[in-house]
């Protein structure tokens, strides 16, 4: 449809001559081809009008703080010759200030601020349903979703000023994901039938990718991916032995072991762009880059950059080549500085969002924090509204432990429905999300939009049933052995469970219910708060027998990415259990534990659901299975779907309130942060 448009745009041009103004557009009636944005022969067209463009009064101060970046070039040589045109909200924006945002630490907590700066090929719009254009300007599917064409824009440039093309998309697949140099395991969703892609570059702006079997929702994996599938070849090839026969001897000269240490040393070893960036990893080699020409970080596509990385915060300024402008031709972002406070500590935290300091907050703020910010909003200059969820706490054991006879009840359909049924949803629902929730099964699929979903499995053992819970463990042989009123195992072992969390993930008065309701069951279980990294990565060694984390996704997510289906049922940062089933599958049986056969019967379902259009009747048919067999196996365990707090500083302008408070659409990425300002400079400084 876009491309018909733009072609008659073409024609149209051809036979007028173009010379008025344009005049700037608000609000969300412009009259595009997509919600909010306009190709910009396609907003020429419309308006009869030639667009003229205007930078950051600051850019170039701004430029200069990102260490190794060259002098900037002239504006017009900067943007691309199609230039993505973003639609404001409410008003056009007005430059300056620092956007100011907590994080819990260095690579955890920090999706809500990477979403503010995040670009893809594509996104979701702000309806949740339309996948629309970015980084790419078209792209094309072929009858049977095995060949996807993305057109990219003219002239789209790095941050460093370096011409980003269809090339730096090839390198990011071939040279990188499917580098086990780099990346050790290769992402299943990248992924097709198993196997790589076939990525190549057809020219300078057209990239192609070939897959193995039907994969209807590959390109809107990127709409929702943190990853971007895009690296700057230009930086990277010089130290990457497939490119460069002397990259190890470059490499030695700048102080590291050889050219894929180099990699690694920008890239990180992963597309989460969380991790330390070279300022924190190591700040002697990154002057000696500096010094050699390079630039202290990877160049990005993203509207922000960042000039500082420590333990204690992360600092960004606007991307000064950024490819969006605004309806009257200014250069976004608006804001002109990110500043991301870590804070571990969650009374800390909502210390400082009573206060006002923060202008932006949606991750790890839990619904009980939400009457004590709702008491200070007017004295604190900001507002926060209650959003639904997608995904609810859950809970779930290790499929695997390393406890051979917890391994073994644990694997025991009659142990996990008993503790199901052991938990006081309604309690929960009460206590923790003020009655504002709605008890649920795990369900994998979000339950609220998922047409297919029935009220059997959302309903599926959650009745608050501790006698029938009883039952069930005695059907388990957890039963008290020694008369002192709590339950053991099979051998008369001791039998004691404890739930280490993160607050980032499970709010504390939801674990202190569910190790109540178990203990009273005569399962004894404790509770321990830790940090996000450490549970994540207790969670990942195998070292926890009971995990909990948010856990489900929309049918447009499942239909791309089914991770969360197979073992080990998500990636680092989602809950995981039966790693060492997972080890099995990779290594085809050389290690870890062979799993149960429903597990082969979740693969060949998830592998025909992948390969179907989402919302088609085949596609439900198959969803509707999978769904069964998760309330059946109850590997993952369910409680309460409820709504979380969204907290913005009241001078925070263009702000859309998001329809969900999740991370599952990647936060406030389909809302247009780049179009966000601060709408006076004196609230602004005073937070510095």
């Amino acid at each position: 449809m876009s491309r018909l448009f733009i072609a008659g745009a073409i024609a149209l041009m051809a036979s007028n001559v173009v010379v008025a103004s344009c005049l700037p557009v608000t609000g969300p009636d412009a009259g595009g081809v997509y919600p909010n944005i306009f190709e910009k022969i396609e907003f020429e067209t419309l308006q009869d009008c030639t667009l003229s463009f205007s930078e950051n009064p600051a850019i170039k101060q701004l430029n200069s703080r990102i260490a190794g970046n060259a002098e900037l070039l002239p504006l017009a040589q900067r943007l691309p010759l199609e230039p993505l045109i973003i639609v404001p909200y409410q008003s056009i924006g007005q430059y300056g200030g620092v956007l100011h945002g907590t994080s819990k630490a260095t690579e955890s907590g920090t999706s809500d601020l990477l979403s503010v700066r995040h670009v893809n090929l594509v996104r979701f719009s702000d309806d949740l349903a339309t996948v629309v254009p970015n980084v790419a300007k078209s792209w094309d599917w072929n009858a049977d979703f095995t060949v996807l064409k993305v057109t990219l824009r003219q002239g789209h440039k790095w941050s460093d000023g370096a011409p980003f093309t269809a090339h730096d998309i090839a390198f990011w697949y071939n040279n990188i994901q499917m580098d086990r140099n780099v990346i050790e395991k290769s992402k299943d969703r990248f992924l097709s039938a198993g196997k790589p892609v076939k990525v190549e570059a057809l020219d300078d702006t057209t990239v192609q990718f070939v897959m193995n079997e039907p994969a209807p929702g590959y390109l809107d994996n990127f709409a929702q991916d943190y990853a971007q599938p895009f690296l700057p070849k230009h930086l990277l090839e010089k130290f990457h032995p497939t490119f460069n026969k002397d990259a190890d001897k470059l490499a030695q000269s700048l102080g590291f072991d050889n050219g894929y240490a180099l990699v690694n040393f920008y890239y990180g070893q992963s597309d989460w762009k969380d991790i330390p960036t070279p300022l924190l990893k190591d700040k002697a080699a990154t002057v000696r880059l500096v010094n050699a020409g390079y630039t202290a970080i990877m160049p990005s596509l993203e509207s922000h950059l960042v000039v500082e990385d420590s333990l204690e915060r992360r600092h960004l300024v606007a991307n000064p080549y950024f490819f969006q402008v605004d309806t009257a031709g200014n250069q976004l972002p608006y804001i002109n500085e990110i500043n991301e406070v870590y804070i571990g500590d969650e009374n800390i935290q909502t210390a400082k969002l009573i206060a006002g300091d923060v202008d932006y907050k949606s991750q790890a703020v839990n619904l009980p924090q939400a009457p004590v910010l709702l008491e200070n909003k007017d004295q604190g200059n900001y507002d926060v509204a209650l959003r639904p969820t997608i995904s609810q706490v859950t809970f779930a054991f290790n499929l695997t432990d390393k406890d051979l006879e917890k391994r073994a009840v644990f694997n025991d359909v009659n142990f996990r429905r008993a503790m199901s049924i052991a938990m006081d949803r309604d309690q929960i629902n009460q206590i923790a999300y003020f009655g504002l929730g709605t008890p649920a099964q795990y369900t994998a699929f979000d339950a609220d939009t998922t047409p297919f979903i029935t009220d059997k499995q959302k309903n599926s053992w959650i009745q608050f049933d501790q006698k029938q819970a009883g039952k069930l463990l005695d059907n388990a042989g957890v039963v008290d052995k020694n008369g002192d009123g709590l339950r053991d195992l099979p051998s008369g072992k001791k039998f004691e469970l404890s739930i280490q969390y993160s607050t980032q993930g499970t709010p504390s008065e939801v674990v202190e219910i569910v190790a109540k309701s178990w203990s009273d069951v005569g399962v004894k279980t404790t509770i321990k708060e830790v940090t996000s990294d450490e549970y994540r990565n207790s969670q990942s060694a195998n070292n926890l027998s009971v995990v909990n984390w948010m856990t489900g996704r929309p049918l447009v997510s499942m239909a791309s990415n089914v991770e969360t289906l197979v073992p080990p049922y998500g990636s680092f940062f989602d809950l995981r259990t039966g790693m060492l089933w997972s080890q099995y599958q990779d290594t085809n049986g050389a290690e870890g534990v062979a799993p149960p056969a429903t597990v082969a019967e979740m693969k060949k379902l998830t592998d025909r659901f992948v390969t179907l259009k989402a919302g088609t009747e085949e596609s439900n048919e198959v969803g509707s299975q999978i769904a069964d067999r998760v309330v059946d196996d109850l590997f993952i365990i369910g409680t309460v779907k409820a709504v979380a707090p969204v907290y913005r500083s009241n001078a925070l302008s263009n702000f859309e309130l998001p329809k969900t408070a999740s991370y599952e659409f990647y936060r406030m990425y389909p809302y247009l942060p780049t179009q966000w300002y601060l709408s006076t400079e004196t609230e602004t400084v005073a937070k510095q």
